[in-house]
């Protein structure tokens, strides 16, 4: 696959410093140069920068970077995007657009695939099998901030979620692993299930971002320490996606953005053994789990995005 991994993003929202603070508890590590106060960056374990954080009137996604390996990959990627008649911006290292639907510039570049040290797999004691014997469950022995390994994927409102999946499947050359019919698509650029959700709404929008943890135990370590900070940062979780199959727990930053931590999620090593599925009803949500909350559905300050969806 051509494309190999979501490399960074920018969020632009109203209080910067608030933000950045939020992600750090989150597990983020702050950039040591930090010496511009208007933009705060933030790196994962294995990722390195991914998020940077800029101020904008409005909560929103600014940008979206997209990784691929060598100048060949640029080259049939900007020839789709003007195949389209996208107006596109080209440098050696990367070729940028919009999406019509989300207005999220997006921006293919030259970067390093991600290299994660692995995680050992938990030992679980099940009927008839027991694989921990006289020890206790790693996890309650864990020490330490819950530091996220890296940026999973991006969820996006779009006014247009027709026009921006062909954006970005006949654009850029993300291929859908599921849909919800009219509704939304789940699109990947690795072999992680999805890396870019975008889904119909009335304004464009950030709906949430998903950071990858090592396992469900570090989702429910990280998410217990963000909660003992401030109760109100919970959205919805622990639960089980059904599209993707991963854990998650949904947290909420200052601006109103939703922020997941996940683990193990669906992974496409071979598309010829991958069905695209069609989900309807609660199925497209969960599997298990809490139901989700109304404001997880239509977040609360969505008429305020709506007023100001066009401000900058």
């Amino acid at each position: 696959m051509p494309l190999h991994r979501l490399t960074r993003i920018t969020m632009g929202v109203p209080d910067v410093i608030a933000t950045a603070a939020y992600y750090i508890d989150f597990g983020l590590l702050p950039a040591v140069d930090q010496r511009n106060r208007n933009v705060f960056n933030l790196s994962t374990v294995d990722g390195g920068e991914q998020l940077s954080i800029t101020r904008s009137t409005r909560r929103r996604l600014v940008d979206l970077g997209v990784g691929v390996d060598d100048p060949d990959d640029l080259a049939r990627v900007t020839s789709s995007l003007q195949g389209l008649g996208l107006e596109i911006t080209r440098t050696p290292s990367s070729v940028e657009a919009v999406d019509p639907g989300t207005r999220v510039r997006v921006r293919v570049e030259i970067a390093a695939r991600i290299e994660s040290e692995p995680t050992p797999a938990p030992h679980y004691n099940t009927p008839g099998v027991i694989t921990r014997k006289n020890e206790r469950a790693s996890s309650v022995q864990r020490q330490g901030k819950v530091r996220p390994r890296k940026l999973g994927h991006v969820v996006l409102g779009s006014t247009n979620q027709e026009a921006s999946q062909h954006f970005f499947t006949e654009g850029i050359g993300f291929k859908v692993s599921d849909t919800v019919d009219g509704v939304a698509a789940f699109m990947r650029c690795s072999t992680d299930h999805h890396n870019i959700l975008v889904q119909s709404a009335p304004t464009e929008l950030l709906h949430h971002t998903s950071w990858q943890v090592d396992d469900v135990d570090e989702i429910g370590r990280g998410a217990t320490a963000m909660l003992e900070t401030d109760p109100d940062r919970h959205v919805w979780g622990l639960g089980r996606h059904a599209i993707g199959s991963n854990f998650f727990w949904y947290l909420k930053d200052p601006a109103g953005n939703f922020s997941e931590y996940y683990s193990d999620i669906d992974c496409i090593v071979d598309d010829a053994l991958w069905k695209p599925g069609v989900w309807e009803g609660a199925r497209a949500l969960y599997d298990w789990g809490p139901p989700p909350p109304p404001s997880f559905l239509a977040p609360e300050d969505l008429a305020a995005l709506m007023t100001g969806a066009h401000s900058e």
